[in-house]
């Protein structure tokens, strides 16, 4: 955490002393630095079990773990916004190869080398001062120490022992991802509305979160998590206040996980933001707001389960249930993984109902995997574009990808089937391992109904691989850009998601080695 924040500060130095031309590979050379040497950290601490910062912050298997995978998934993410990717900007644009724009060809039609982002966010959208920015070459670079702020807040969210350190987290990693999701350089407006009701629920949840820690201050005397642990064991009377603390502290994450009832926002600023951003999203703050659901659930009220754990079954079976459903008549390539992000919100909470070891690391394990695909899954989204540029989200414009692009589309394949949990992805060893976590855990009711929502869920999946394989492409066919990071990133998540569905046993093991929580 401390290597993450350090280069997040030394990146707003960047940002303001240096000169435009040196920052972006600056802060690129920083942020992947950081990350990786973060990475080589929480490695490094493998078996650690400690609470530093006067006890504010627990490192035990559980936060370690759940920190390698937020550091695997932000260098990925960092890689996607890095992408100084190929836009056509004219129609007339020429094309090397069936349907693949090539380097040369775009320089020869006077296409723009781009990354996702605008080139002055201050600015009206379409306005004069953005298009001479964009002319200009502008880079919007302070997407990089955002991200590391983001990453950061992620890091210690999972980790804190205590109600105020983890709100700081909260704030922390929610502050940066407004701004990063209204910095879209296309469809600005929708980018612009994406952020904005981001921030106007997030500030809501937010609050609903300072209350509940307010009632549990109030309740137990503490916002220490041992503490309050301590002062539900020895109440012999009403719990009501810390019932209802609880649940007010389940508000604020819940939202950040997207579960029914607060996943509204979910669908819309996943499809309006930078879908760089949106990845990292989908993937990192579902880890982190996962992680510290746990430890409040396992550390701080194991007391009050018999209380919990009928309300978020509840939750659970409403959100996949909802999530899948929904999912099935989306036309948005994007709002349809919006929507299975939420069912797979379902997923993950069938096994915190199950209370037990056996719940905390199929968990540890489904959020490794989903992660690593969801990455995957956006990054493609990213090189399917129309001929003024913007991405082709529309599922129609994805018939006959499978024959204009058949490695792009095999992947993407890949990953939908692992989202729909079929044998022989890491999607399929997850879900089997989080039904049967819920099984064990006398949740039986939810075990039913998440194997329904999979079938529900595999309709709309495999409804996009139909399209892309045996359906006839449309008159004017998208364009697939090659650029070598984004397609790095493909490639090497679809190979770990497949490695998993077939080798899954090693990563299995050091989630059921990392069910270690400390408090004190």
């Amino acid at each position: 955490m401390l290597v993450v924040f350090g280069v997040a500060v030394a990146g707003v130095l960047v940002e303001a002393f240096l000169p435009g031309s040196w920052r972006y590979p600056i802060h690129l050379v920083l942020a992947l630095g950081g990350l990786i040497a973060a990475l080589v950290a929480v490695i490094a601490l493998a078996g650690t079990r400690t609470t530093v910062a006067v006890g504010a912050v627990a490192i035990d298997g559980v936060t370690l773990m759940l920190q390698g995978i937020i550091l695997v998934v932000a260098i990925l993410a960092v890689g996607l916004m890095a992408e100084r990717g190929i836009e056509p900007r004219l129609a007339r644009a020429s094309r090397e190869g069936p349907g693949t724009w090539s380097r040369a060809a775009a320089t020869r039609s006077g296409a723009l080398v781009i990354d996702s982002f605008t080139p002055q966010a201050a600015a009206v959208p379409g306005s004069a001062d953005e298009i001479a920015a964009a002319r200009a070459g502008i880079t919007t670079t302070e997407v990089f120490p955002l991200t590391l702020f983001a990453v950061g807040g992620m890091l210690l969210f999972p980790a804190s022992n205590d109600l105020l350190s983890m709100f700081v987290a909260l704030e922390v990693l929610s502050l940066p991802l407004y701004l990063l999701c209204g910095l879209a350089r296309r469809r600005r407006l929708l980018s612009q509305e994406a952020a904005l009701k981001y921030f106007l629920l997030g500030a809501f949840a937010s609050a609903f979160f300072l209350y509940g820690m307010a009632l549990l201050y109030g309740y137990a005397g503490t916002v220490r998590f041992s503490g309050i642990a301590d002062a539900v064991a020895r109440d012999s009377g009403s719990k009501t206040l810390a019932i209802v603390g609880v649940a007010m502290l389940a508000v604020g994450l819940l939202f950040k996980i997207g579960a029914v009832p607060f996943q509204s926002w979910v669908p819309d600023v996943y499809q309006g933001a930078p879908t760089a951003v949106t990845a990292f999203m989908a993937a990192a703050t579902k880890i982190a707001a996962v992680g510290a659901l746990l430890r409040i659930l396992q550390v701080a009220v194991p007391g009050l389960s018999s209380d919990w754990r009928p309300i978020l079954g509840a939750v659970s079976i409403a959100t996949m249930v909802l999530g899948a459903v929904l999912a099935v008549t989306q036309t948005d390539v994007k709002r349809m993984l919006a929507y299975s992000s939420i069912a797979h919100a379902g997923f993950i909470l069938t096994a915190l109902v199950a209370a037990n070891s056996d719940g905390v690391s199929s968990v540890l394990f489904y959020l490794a995997t989903y992660g690593v695909s969801t990455v995957g899954a956006f990054a493609a989204v990213t090189l399917v574009r129309d001929r003024v540029g913007d991405e082709a989200t529309g599922l129609s414009a994805w018939a006959g990808l499978g024959r204009r692009s058949p490695w792009l589309a095999t992947l993407f394949a890949l990953f939908l089937l692992s989202f729909a949990g079929i044998p022989l992805t890491s999607g399929f060893i997850a879900k089997f391992a989080v039904f049967a976590a819920a099984g064990t855990g006398d949740a039986t009711a939810l075990v039913i109904v998440g194997v329904i929502s999979s079938a529900i869920a595999a309709f709309f999946y495999i409804r996009v691989i139909v399209q892309m394989f045996f359906t006839d492409p449309p008159a004017e066919p998208p364009t697939v850009v090659t650029t070598p990071v984004t397609t790095a990133i493909i490639v090497s998540t679809g190979a770990v998601t497949l490695a998993l569905g077939i080798v899954p046993q090693p990563l299995l093991d050091l989630a059921d080695r990392a069910v270690d929580f400390v408090s004190g």
